[in-house]
């Protein structure tokens, strides 16, 4: 094997996100569902038999020393590898929008690489090295939806049933450390349990992030708004496990990303008019998913 090509990265959905604390290092204390969804970055992988890392930006310029080359680089020095690897970029999940773009590029380069120079790591040692990359990297990399806790390094995994979002990323995006930064962040929401959350999947809970982040970002208020004026009557099929009885849009992560459920077989010729103003707005009905599409390139821990 020689080549890796049509790799993809999936973003993910803070159904809901919960801070229930903060720890002496001032590191927060959360509760959230990390969810999967059908909004994909694209990774391209060929084999270099020089050891060097090498990067292709197919559509959007990335920072030079990205994630993505970092985390092959991480790989490569850990497993002692001579072989390197030529990564080229399709970029379509929006950066700073708190669906973990940068994140799932990540995890996705370990599990590639994993497979490309038959490593044979496990799926706890390339979670291992995807937490130096960044704390969502080894959710990415065990491969299904999961109730997060901790600091987001308590991972649960945890079924979601099929369901259908319309996603909107304004243009503007937030920086994560402004709204942790917060004096007026609620730190003290009650810890949830899995049983509760799963009786109402879709409904259940808050961001607690989203009340400072509107404050930073009024575009997230106006995404809020028109997804709350949707017209859902039209939509010919209604096959949703969870129908919502309102469509109520909500923030995911600490980006500027909103989002909420709609009935399955919606489009968007179905919700309001776009606002003319938007031309850089980009809005998406999405599916989420079981299981990430690379789940199984890495040994499993049992």
């Amino acid at each position: 094997m020689t080549s890796l090509h049509q790799v993809l990265a999936p973003a993910k959905l803070n159904l809901f996100l919960h801070i229930t604390g903060r720890r002496a290092d001032g590191y927060h204390l959360l509760q959230s569902v990390f969810m999967l969804i059908d909004w994909y970055d694209t990774l391209h992988f060929d084999l270099r038999r020089d050891g060097l890392i090498s990067r292709e930006d197919l559509t959007l310029k990335l920072p030079e020393d990205d994630l993505i080359t970092r985390a092959a680089r991480l790989l490569q020095k850990a497993s002692g590898t001579p072989f390197g690897a030529h990564i080229a970029v399709e970029k379509a999940i929006p950066a700073q929008a708190g669906m973990g773009g940068g994140s799932s590029d990540a995890a996705t380069c370990l599990l590639a690489l994993n497979k490309l120079w038959k490593l044979n790591f496990s799926v706890s040692q390339l979670a291992e090295l995807g937490l130096k990359l960044g704390a969502d990297v080894p959710f990415f990399i065990k491969g299904g939806n999961a109730w997060v806790e901790g600091v987001g390094e308590i991972i649960t995994p945890i079924s979601v049933p099929p369901a259908q979002f319309v996603v909107v990323k304004p243009p503007e995006g937030l920086e994560t450390a402004k709204i942790f930064g917060s004096e007026a962040l609620n730190r003290d929401s009650k810890p949830a349990t899995i049983s509760v959350f799963a009786a109402n999947p879709f409904g259940f809970g808050h961001n607690d992030l989203q009340p400072v982040a509107q404050r930073l970002c009024p575009q997230i208020s106006e995404a809020i708004a028109w997804i709350e004026t949707a017209k859902l009557e039209k939509a010919e099929s209604v096959q949703t496990l969870v129908a919502p009885a309102v469509v109520k849009g909500r923030m995911t992560g600490s980006g500027s990303a909103v989002f909420a459920q709609v009935p399955r077989g919606t489009n968007l010729s179905q919700m309001s008019p776009v606002p003319p103003t938007w031309g850089q707005w980009q809005i998406r009905m999405c599916g989420n998913l079981e299981v990430h599409p690379q789940k199984g390139w890495a040994s499993s821990d049992d």
